[in-house]
């Protein structure tokens, strides 16, 4: 019965936000900047409110799910599953031969709605350091580790925690390239090259 809620989540997911919007502008943001499709290439290639927009859809991949297992089908576990193949859809898109996103934002909008009072200090603490690193790799990690920080000292249920913590541990993975080039100084800038 759970796959009647997954498989959505899931082809919700697969929605490629950056693609369709760099498409649109006649580029191919597999083969641009770092050569990934979200929201910090997205900025990085046409601007800052074209990335906002990429972050926001991609938030929505996350939130919508959540929102349904917790609002609608009021099942806790159920919502935490569908945010997960949500994030799978993102990251490993069948339609796009499993290549897609990091999931950073998708998560992000999940959380705003399974942990409400620990995601907007998360979203401070991004842009924090965002704002002293200048690079979005740097506030992504940090946030990525400070989700399930955040919600084990807010007293969640073990297996909430230990969720957030596979599904963040997953995300890192995805950032394995940038986390080398940040220790070898080659790590891209948030900014666009030429601002």
């Amino acid at each position: 019965m759970i796959w009647l809620f997954l498989l959505p989540a899931y082809a919700l997911g697969t929605f490629p936000s950056a693609v369709m919007i760099a498409r649109g502008k006649g580029v191919d943001i597999t083969k641009v900047g770092s050569g990934n499709p979200g929201a910090s290439n997205i900025s990085r290639t046409f601007g800052k409110p074209w990335g906002v927009l990429v972050f926001v859809l991609d938030g929505l991949k996350g939130m919508i799910p959540a929102a349904v297992g917790i609002w609608l089908i009021d099942d806790r576990p159920v919502a935490y599953g569908m945010v997960v193949a949500a994030i799978l859809g993102h990251m490993f898109p069948l339609t796009r031969r499993l290549r897609g996103g990091k999931g950073v934002a998708t998560m992000a909008g999940a959380a705003f709605v399974l942990q409400p009072i620990v995601a907007p200090l998360l979203a401070v603490l991004w842009y924090t350091s965002l704002k002293v690193s200048k690079k979005a790799s740097v506030a992504s990690i940090v946030v990525m580790v400070g989700l399930p920080v955040g919600t084990a000292l807010k007293g969640a249920p073990g297996w909430e925690i230990a969720t957030l913590a596979a599904i963040n541990a997953l995300v890192m993975v995805r950032h394995t390239e940038n986390i080398k080039r940040l220790l070898d100084g080659t790590e891209l800038s948030a900014k666009r090259p030429n601002s």
